[in-house]
């Protein structure tokens, strides 16, 4: 299973995503935000806080989505 290495917020709600093979995708969440965890993720603020941990893209309010999730994620865009 590839881990993410690195992140970045592009604009609200899409990240940018690079995993252990080299790999970068492009991914809009917006769809996915659902649930009490989820739901700060909402506000753009909020949501730039996103990082790297164990593996994998969380925030501060120990919101986070799996790896494998993240890397074959359908609206996500495989960048070279």
């Amino acid at each position: 299973m590839e881990k993410v290495v690195q992140v970045k917020v592009i604009r609200p709600y899409v990240l940018e995503v690079e995993f252990s093979d080299g790999k970068r995708r492009e991914i809009d969440l917006e769809d996915e935000l659902l649930g009490e965890v989820f739901e700060p993720l909402m506000d753009p603020a909020f949501f730039k806080t996103a990082m790297v941990e164990g593996g994998t893209v969380a925030w501060p309010n120990a919101a986070d989505f799996a790896p494998e999730f993240l890397y074959h994620h359908v609206r996500g865009a495989v960048k070279p």
